[in-house]
């Protein structure tokens, strides 16, 4: 059932029950998002877990199956001509004329906007350009860009007149180190001043680098959602032990309720730690049963770990 409208006037976007279906395959299952204004919002996942579909749907570019959205606080489709002109968004690529150039496309685009003023067009384009690196390629034709050349530019493209709002679908493809790094940047400057990012992806740097909330996508439903440190928090911590005397070790671990895991070597011990249960004793009880130590820690589980356990699939961590 929608909302009235202003209920939820602290989230930049809200979903609820958001479902989409082709056929007998359902594509998003029922997915309740929350996007607070000002944040920069994570929307990760393995490839083909539902992310763009989710997106197209917030934007109004296909129909849910079921479901509602709302956009600024207001309600999706229903105020689209309201909305849109307040969010830049880009999804599943940039698409420009080829055979014109850099700064002709984005002037094209510039006068598509009723609500972009003319007088001053020239000079947005090219501090648009000049803001994502492409201001030496303003007169270069498109054709002639690189796969990253083209991400700027649709990013330029976003950057035309001041949003609320920026929804960017997989924003770093293409680009070599360096462009991601100013893309991160250029991401975090915007929070700062104010305007609200969501970024789809399936990098786990790019997230944990940039982002201060994230939503986790598998096979079409959200299976965690919250602050960066909130999925820090969850998850068993592990003590990590070097031993010669391994099977002493595990038998006194396993006395203190701790549940073994398989180490990388014979030599080393990888238990869970259970709630209360300080290093301090855990130490102690291995002295006092004449368990040699070599080495010990607790390691916290890291962001790639809690996401693998709930995707069940690995993400691509090296950027």
């Amino acid at each position: 059932m929608p909302l009235p409208a202003g209920e939820s006037s602290d989230l930049a976007i809200e979903t609820h029950d958001l479902t989409k279906r082709f056929g007998r395959q359902t594509a998003v299952a029922g997915i309740d998002l929350a996007v607070p204004r000002g944040s920069v919002f994570g929307f990760l996942g393995p490839n083909g877990s539902g992310k763009t579909t989710s997106i197209r749907m917030m934007l109004g570019l296909v129909s849910p199956s079921s479901g509602s959205v709302r956009l600024l606080g207001e309600e999706m489709p229903r105020r689209l001509a309201e909305v849109l002109p307040r969010v830049g968004a880009l999804v599943e690529g940039p698409a420009f004329s080829p055979f014109l150039s850099g700064a002709a496309n984005l002037r094209r685009f510039d006068s598509a906007d009723p609500l972009a003023p003319s007088r001053n067009r020239g000079e947005r384009v090219h501090a648009a350009l000049e803001r994502v690196g492409l201001g030496h390629a303003a007169t270069k034709k498109v054709h002639a860009y690189s796969l990253g050349m083209k991400q700027r530019l649709g990013l330029a493209n976003t950057l035309l007149m001041p949003r609320e709002l920026l929804v960017l679908d997989e924003p770093t493809n293409g680009l070599d180190p360096q462009g991601t790094r100013e893309v991160r940047a250029l991401i975090r400057s915007l929070a700062d001043s104010g305007t609200t990012v969501f970024v789809s992806s399936h990098l786990l740097a790019e997230i944990e680098q940039i982002c201060t909330h994230v939503g986790v996508m598998s096979a079409g439903s959200l299976v965690a959602t919250g602050t960066l440190d909130e999925l820090r928090e969850v998850g068993a911590a592990r003590a990590v032990l070097q031993t010669p005397d391994a099977a002493d070790a595990r038998r006194v671990l396993a006395g203190l309720g701790l549940q073994m895991l398989e180490g990388a070597d014979p030599d080393t011990v990888v238990a869970t730690v259970a709630d209360g249960i300080v290093p301090e004793t855990i130490v102690a009880a291995l002295v006092d049963a004449g368990v040699r130590v070599r080495g010990f820690a607790v390691e916290q589980p890291s962001l790639e770990d809690r996401f693998v356990a709930l995707t069940g699939e690995g993400f691509d961590v090296v950027q």
